[in-house]
């Protein structure tokens, strides 16, 4: 609750203290004045007297739209939000099969290009069914296919191992 009312800005009457530093709706600096005074040339104008600085002494205050004030500081901070989502990266995960058809394979290619260039990683796992674990070369040779085919697009940030019956392998895009 108090980090709620120390987030909040004091507008008009609940500002305290007997003088205030003015700044107009204009951005002009009137100076110090007293608090009734700046109330009254903030009434005058139509516009709300807002605390900027309560900490400095003496406090500085602004005359301006207090509804449009809230409204551009929401704005930004949901600005501030997705951009902070947008630098997350991701691990995307893209299967395949040893015996997996061409159609098949470029499309999953495709994907893989789409997710790189977008910045995330991209975990490629290589899953065996039943007798197919005899054939593990096929596991290496296909990961290996998607390296080459990728260039210099992708960065291999964990070589390819077994675990269990998936085969697994993460890339990254490359900083180039």
């Amino acid at each position: 609750m108090a980090a709620k009312k120390a987030d909040k800005e004091r507008v008009n009457e609940e500002i305290t203290g007997s003088e205030v530093r003015l700044i107009l709706e204009n951005g002009e600096q009137k100076g110090i004045v007293s608090l009734e005074e700046a109330l009254n040339i903030a009434n005058e104008s139509g516009y709300d007297l807002v605390e900027i600085a309560p900490q400095a002494k003496p406090p500085v205050c602004k005359v301006m739209d207090y509804g449009k004030f809230k409204f551009e500081k929401a704005k930004k901070e949901k600005e501030a939000r997705k951009k902070q989502r947008q630098n997350q990266i991701e691990v995307k995960e893209i299967k395949f099969r040893p015996k997996i058809e061409e159609h098949d394979y470029n499309t999953k290619m495709k994907h893989i290009r789409r997710f790189l260039s977008e910045g995330n990683k991209v975990k490629v796992v290589v899953r065996f069914r039943g007798r197919e674990m005899i054939y593990k070369d096929h596991g290496l040779e296909l990961l290996d296919r998607v390296v080459k085919e990728l260039g210099d697009l992708c960065v291999v940030e964990k070589k390819p191992e077994m675990q269990g019956r998936l085969q697994t392998m993460v890339i990254g895009p490359s900083n180039e």
